[in-house]
């Protein structure tokens, strides 16, 4: 589970997305998270709880993690 995280980070979750991708760019912050998968670029909101139940780690900054 992650602490702290803000807007522009990238976040490895626990179960990678259809398009076979776990990395993900939060987009906004707030009472809900709002993420976008680095692959397919699809937009997902999810409550922060969610959000904080899903997030595996923070990614480096600069390198892909897969």
């Amino acid at each position: 589970m992650i602490d702290a995280f803000s807007l522009g980070d990238q976040v490895v979750m626990k179960k990678p997305h259809a398009c076979g991708g776990n990395l993900w760019e939060i987009v906004r912050v707030g009472a809900d998270v709002k993420i976008k998968c680095l692959n397919c670029g699809r937009v997902v909101m999810l409550d922060r709880l969610a959000f904080l139940k899903r997030a595996k780690k923070l990614a480096p900054a600069g390198k892909d993690t897969e």
